[in-house]
């Protein structure tokens, strides 16, 4: 589609070029013109292709970039958490205590199960494709249409790349809501491994309560390895420190994978959040929360096994506040009602435009009135809250994908094709843990409030309890079941049906009862929720292109994503916030408890390190979930920064951009540097980073 450039301005949610530092913008529609007006920065595309190809996305749900030839992969501690914990002990907790690999590269590493990295090598648009695919079907095969095309490019895709020298993953990849369809190919590392972490207490000091805050003193960062038929990985482009780290004022950018926004959004849609799935959500995770606070006092290696659950819980949680906030303090839903009007007015105007799209708001509005009324009972039995555990989540993929697998590959579940299998089943042959007290408490909380919403005589609830309590039905499931063992997961899915219909595993047993009920639910919201409304998406779409042109930018995606912005502070409250920290105020806010109890190494050097060292900074970069890990570079493309948080007034990021207010948090290079050399001793790291470092 044509390039058309427009004045800055609100356009359908979203900010048109001549914006503040607004956008998460495509490598392939990056906006090279305006970031050379606004910064004095020309970026080729020899620069974006080297730092695309130097991005790996960690399909954990975080970003990293390379920075080294041998494969060294930056990004976040809270990114490896689940690797720590994952070859920790009531012994040995990596979480506590940190960890750094032997001196020699690759020794020692820790292998991270279930994690891959992948690199962006390739795209190709196939909008005209998916188009073709589906004019002429009706409303409710659209869903079904839809799905069996992407997974048909995605086949093809990967079939023609098996030809070539390295075999590619390919991921279909919707932007624009519809607007625009892409083929994602992907170079994709299975092998992880684990070469450096802080300690906890310093890498998130100050722990949730200054979470989404700002100053910070962070040092969130963390190592991993790619690895390529066992050896370190040759990546395609790697990145290199300037250690000195980015000036106030200055242009820099950020390159990662977004989780999601919802910008684009329509008010009707924006109201359903507010009025139903962000209370419903903020209810039941708050309990949840306080459950797993008190239980994690019970013991220490309660505290231990429930950490990493209660992280996410607690910063999910804290999230969803804010998006409520947002939604009801701010005008963000009446001024998405003004653009709609002036918009409905350009297409109304033009008859082709009118046939198109003309009753696209009306149709969302009427599929938003049916998503609130099955929103309970799907959250409940197909979105699996009624079944909260690890053990549920295993099952419910070994019974689904045997099931699956029966089908054409093109009629499948999209998760359960043949692009998907081979992440499933690497997710089932790892040696996660499972922690059966802490199953046990998620899962009994899960049934007794499905029991609240749905009703003890639902028929869900019926099979899922019995006569038993909830918390007598999940211990009995909970101890009775197998699926703890990589071995037991793998036989089950390899076995196909037969083995799964021959166990006796009971939460296998309950998922066969459960999944028509289940399936039911996820047809009717896949028919009359989402297919409606994609379709009326895509619509509004191609009228918001006609209208005013690609000079915008589309809603996050967890893909791979350009953030410009700057170095700077913001005002609060009449009162300056200064963009750095340094670490002498760390140390000043050390109390000797958690969350701010600093390590005993840390306390240690205290008198060897420059109480000036900049620790955390702000910028004005637009980022969301799914950004930490992202290096940020200056306009040479040097590292100057690593993501690992917004400020509080970033989480509305998810909704509009504030210009004013809306910061991103990152780790300063001379942080990450002082820790490396002068606290840690990390003498091969540092050389592989290209300093001098120090002894171990």
């Amino acid at each position: 589609m044509g390039m058309a450039v427009v004045c800055a301005g609100t356009v359908g949610g979203l900010r048109a070029l001549g914006a503040p530092d607004e956008g998460m913008w495509t490598f392939s529609n990056a906006p090279k013109e305006e970031i050379a007006k606004k910064y004095n920065v020309r970026i080729g595309e020899e620069w974006l292709d080297r730092f695309q190809k130097a991005v790996v996305r960690l399909e954990t749900g975080c970003t990293g970039s390379f920075v080294s030839p041998n494969g060294l992969i930056l990004t976040n501690h809270h990114c490896v958490q689940t690797c720590l914990a994952e070859n920790s002990s009531a012994r040995r907790d990596l979480v506590a205590a940190g960890f750094l690999a032997g001196p020699a590269a690759g020794a020692g590493e820790l292998r991270c199960q279930g994690e891959q990295a992948s690199v962006l090598v390739g795209a190709q648009e196939v909008t005209a494709d998916v188009s073709t695919a589906l004019a002429g079907v009706a409303a409710a095969d659209a869903a079904r249409a839809r799905n069996q095309t992407l997974t048909r490019l995605e086949e093809r895709c990967e079939a023609a790349s098996k030809a070539g020298a390295t075999p590619l993953k390919c991921e279909t990849v919707t932007l624009y809501q519809g607007g625009q369809y892409w083929l994602y190919k992907y170079k994709r590392y299975d092998d992880v491994r684990l070469v450096f972490a802080p300690e906890a207490a310093v890498a998130a000091f100050g722990g949730d309560p200054d979470n989404f805050q700002f100053p910070r003193w962070c040092l969130d960062m963390g190592l991993l390895r790619a690895y390529e038929n066992g050896k370190p990985a040759s990546p395609p482009a790697h990145l290199a420190f300037n250690w000195s780290g980015a000036k106030e004022g200055e242009p820099v950018f950020v390159a990662g994978h977004p989780g999601t926004t919802q910008r684009l959004l329509t008010a009707a849609q924006l109201r359903t959040q507010r009025d139903v799935v962000l209370p419903f959500w903020l209810l039941r995770f708050s309990e949840l929360r306080g459950r797993l606070a008190q239980y994690s006092k019970s013991s220490p290696e309660a505290a231990r096994t429930a950490k990493d659950y209660l992280d996410t819980i607690e910063n999910s949680h804290k999230v969803r506040r804010m998006q409520l906030t947002t939604l009801l303090r701010d005008p963000v839903i009446e001024q998405r009602a003004e653009e709609e009007r002036t918009l409905r007015e350009a297409v109304n105007a033009k008859p082709d435009l009118k046939a198109r799209a003309g009753t696209a708001w009306d149709d969302i509005a009427r599929a938003e009135a049916r998503h609130r009324e099955i929103l309970i009972p799907y959250t409940w039995i197909e979105g699996g809250a009624g079944f909260n555990s690890d053990l549920f989540v295993y099952a419910r993929a070994i019974v689904r994908a045997t099931d699956e697998r029966t089908k054409p590959n093109a009629e499948r579940l999209r998760e359960f094709t043949d692009a998907q299998l081979a992440n499933l089943r690497q997710s089932l042959a790892a040696h996660a843990p499972v922690y059966p007290a802490l199953e046990q408490v998620r899962l009994s909380f899960a049934l007794e409030r499905m029991r609240e919403y749905l009703g003890p005589d639902h028929p869900i609830v019926k099979q899922a309890l019995g006569t038993a309590s909830p918390d007598r039905r999940a211990r009995a499931l909970v101890t009775g079941s197998t699926l703890g063992s990589p071995k037991v997961r793998l036989a089950l899915f390899d076995g196909g049906q037969a083995a799964v219909k021959a166990s006796q595993d009971p939460i296998i047993a309950l998922v066969r009862e459960i999944d028509a009920e289940a399936r039911a639910l996820r047809a009717i919201y896949e028919n009359e929720v989402q297919a409606p409304v994609q379709r009326a998406q895509q619509a509004i779409a191609d009228a918001r292109f006609a209208v005013y042109g690609t000079s915008i930018y589309p809603d996050a995606t967890f893909t791979l994503r350009l953030s410009y912005g700057a170095v700077q502070g913001w005002m609060e409250d009449g009162a300056r916030i200064e963009p750095f920290s340094r670490i002498q105020r760390m140390y000043e806010r050390t109390t000797g408890f958690a969350p701010f109890a600093l390590p005993k190494r840390w306390l240690d050097a205290r008198e060897r390190l420059d109480p000036h060292t900049p620790v955390n900074f702000v910028t004005t970069n637009d980022i969301v979930g799914g950004s930490s890990g992202s290096a940020m570079v200056n306009g040479a493309g040097e590292i100057v920064g690593l993501i690992f948080d917004g400020n509080i007034h970033s989480i509305s990021g998810s909704y509009w951009y504030d210009a004013e207010k809306n910061r991103a948090v990152a780790v300063h290079p001379a942080y990450m540097r002082t820790a490396l050399e002068q606290v840690y001793r990390a003498k091969q790291i540092a050389g592989e980073l290209g300093l001098g470092g120090a002894g171990r």
